[in-house]
């Protein structure tokens, strides 16, 4: 059955393009601020992606096995099963109709670069990470390759909590984030509230094979200012399993649904993600790479490897 009604209306309300059974997409800030005010994603400034051409998408807009606390998305309805499962390439092929379908509207902004306008109707990166827990879906490798048959990156986002895709997965994604965001099990449990039993034992398994995954690959920590800040040595310790050579330390952020659960003064600033990424970075001995005060976030890494990904 298509996409349940009443989540559909709250999607639509916030401006999402719902794509067939389990799929949507929705125009990020950075997409906006790029096409009108000149200004990137902290993901061009870190990777070299072009905002504008940013496709920002999920093939499980509904399905989720965790509740985690500082989710901005809506929880209401979501569930980990799919009653059916969409075509890769309708899937994409209805994600650009729809992305273009979103950004028509800034062709008669007056502040709208048109040049990045008429770039942003072929987008050329594709973010799967809107919602949802997109390795659920069972026809995720033949999507990337729908994807890299259109000379498309992609970058995928995933909670860490199916290593037994990431093992099988083909081909994998240009760019593979992980979320690690509590640095033990006890935090995990009650920040990022896991629906699955052995949920942080399989967190563990996925960075224990991410050194065998053949891509970029990049371990984000998301910051809650009084649930998962101080623990440095915990999260070095896991990144050193992940054996990754960036890691992302980012503030969450006040938005959406999170209000429900969140307060505002559990924002971190720029000044405690940087703190927190300088700690981290002289237990790995790593550097600070990259910084974006305004995405309150800071990337660290090998000293000298080059960030800009080069397809």
């Amino acid at each position: 059955m298509p996409v349940d009604e009443a989540l559909a209306a709250v999607l639509k309300k916030q401006q999402y393009y719902i794509v067939g059974e389990h799929s949507g997409v929705k125009l990020c800030h950075w997409m906006k601020q790029s096409l009108t005010a000149g200004r990137q994603c902290y993901k061009a400034d870190f990777y070299g992606i072009d905002s504008h051409r940013c496709l920002q998408m999920t093939p499980s807009v509904d399905q989720c096995n965790c509740r985690c606390m500082y989710c901005w998305r809506y929880q209401g309805n979501a569930k980990m099963d799919f009653d059916s499962v969409d075509d890769p390439e309708f899937i994409l092929d209805e994600a650009i109709r729809g992305q273009r379908k979103l950004v028509s509207g800034y062709k008669g902004n007056h502040k709208t670069d048109m040049e990045k306008w008429e770039e942003a109707q072929e987008p050329n990166m594709v973010a799967i990470s809107l919602a949802g827990e997109p390795t659920l879906y069972p026809k995720l490798g033949e999507f990337i390759q729908a994807c890299h048959d259109r000379d498309m990156t992609t970058f995928l986002v995933t909670n860490g909590t199916t290593p037994e895709v990431l093992e099988t997965l083909d081909p994998l994604p240009k760019q593979l984030y992980v979320s690690v965001d509590a640095p033990n099990e006890e935090i995990f449990k009650k920040l990022c509230v896991p629906l699955i039993p052995n949920g942080w034992e399989r967190v563990l398994r996925t960075l224990e094979i991410l050194p065998s995954l053949d891509t970029r690959k990049v371990v984000r920590h998301t910051l809650v200012q009084g649930h998962n800040i101080g623990w440095e040595e915990e999260y070095a310790e896991l990144d050193r399993i992940a054996g990754v050579e960036m890691v992302e330390p980012k503030g969450y952020v006040f938005v959406g649904y999170s209000r429900q659960r969140l307060t505002i003064d559990q924002m971190p600033s720029h000044e405690t993600v940087r703190a927190f990424g300088e700690k981290l970075a002289d237990l790995l001995g790593y550097v600070i790479l990259k910084e974006k005060p305004d995405s309150r976030v800071v990337l660290v890494g090998k000293e000298g490897i080059e960030t800009k990904f080069v397809p």
